[in-house]
């Protein structure tokens, strides 16, 4: 009876052992699922984000090129307006620096 009796012990803690194992696989599968569904629900989540930052970008650089055109004219006219201002003061003086420049080439020093 001690042989059958340990026969069976052995046989109970190997079942007890078997569905030990069974358990813990079936808890790693477990894990090993809700860590897969975790990195899907971030890689959605940074998706998202990085299309709502990209969509807040493209619409200031929209905002900002409309303004660009603006800017760009309103430079030029500027630009053009200085360039006027300088040919007009040149035509001003232009012949007082000629006479300047000439009376000192041709005054003769000793």
């Amino acid at each position: 009876m001690d042989a059958r009796g340990g026969q069976g012990g052995i046989q109970h803690l190997l079942a007890a052992e078997q569905e030990a194992q069974r358990i813990v696989n079936a808890a790693k599968n477990a894990k090993t699922a809700r860590l897969k569904q975790a990195k899907e629900e971030a890689e959605k989540e940074i998706a998202e984000y990085r299309s709502q930052v990209e969509a807040e970008f493209q619409r200031k650089v929209a905002a900002s090129s409309g303004d660009t055109g603006a800017n760009v004219k309103r430079l030029e006219q500027e630009t053009e307006a200085k360039i006027e201002h300088l040919k007009f003061e040149a035509s001003n003086i232009s012949y007082d620096v000629v006479q300047m420049l000439l009376r000192h080439v041709t005054t003769v020093k000793n």
